[in-house]
């Protein structure tokens, strides 16, 4: 009879155990979604102060519309990206249209002194530093996720269970060469 008891704990510490790391899994998926979220939410934030800065640069430099359309497109491509990967290719193309966009200003003296210009300038590098805190954030998780879905014993729940590999939210290769800064 005793031993029939032993089994019976050994069973229940066993699904207590299962239940908790699968449940731990989840948790952790789900954070992913929320870090997945707060990207598009600041993603979103500067693609929406993205017409205001143009309105303010057109009413100085009507002649620079091919830098307006670079902004306006590469905008229109960060709105319709899904993955994470997609994304991080729309957001290089958004921030190599918007330094495009500040040359722009470096030529206009009573631009770069406007108000609103630099108050938009002001908010948009707010909004990249949050972009930036976000995509760590993302980041961090996902290599919990993935670290945890691959270490033994959660990799047997994890494959049961169908948990997938998330994909890192990465600079491409032209954000990461040396910036040349020329005098």
């Amino acid at each position: 009879m005793n031993i029939f008891w032993v089994i019976a704990a050994l069973v229940v510490i066993i699904l207590a155990y299962v239940w908790v790391l699968y449940n731990s899994l989840v948790v952790l998926r789900e954070r992913i979604k929320e870090a997945l979220s707060s990207i598009d939410v600041q993603l979103k934030r500067r693609s929406d102060l993205i017409p205001n800065l143009i309105e303010t640069v057109k009413g100085y430099a009507k002649h620079e519309k091919g830098v307006l359309e670079s902004v306006t497109q590469a905008r229109a491509s960060l709105l319709k990206a899904n993955t994470p990967g997609e994304k991080a290719k729309a957001d290089n193309q958004l921030q190599e249209a918007l330094k495009s966009i500040f040359a722009v200003a470096e030529s206009y003296p009573d631009l770069k002194a406007s108000s609103n210009f630099l108050e938009l300038q002001q908010e948009l590098s707010d909004t990249e530093n949050k972009i930036s805190y976000s995509r760590q954030f993302y980041n961090t998780n996902v290599l919990a996720y993935n670290s945890r879905i691959k270490t033994f014993p959660a990799v047997l729940i994890a494959n049961q269970f169908k948990f997938e590999e998330k994909e890192f939210f990465e600079a491409e290769e032209s954000e990461k060469k040396n910036v040349k800064v020329d005098f």
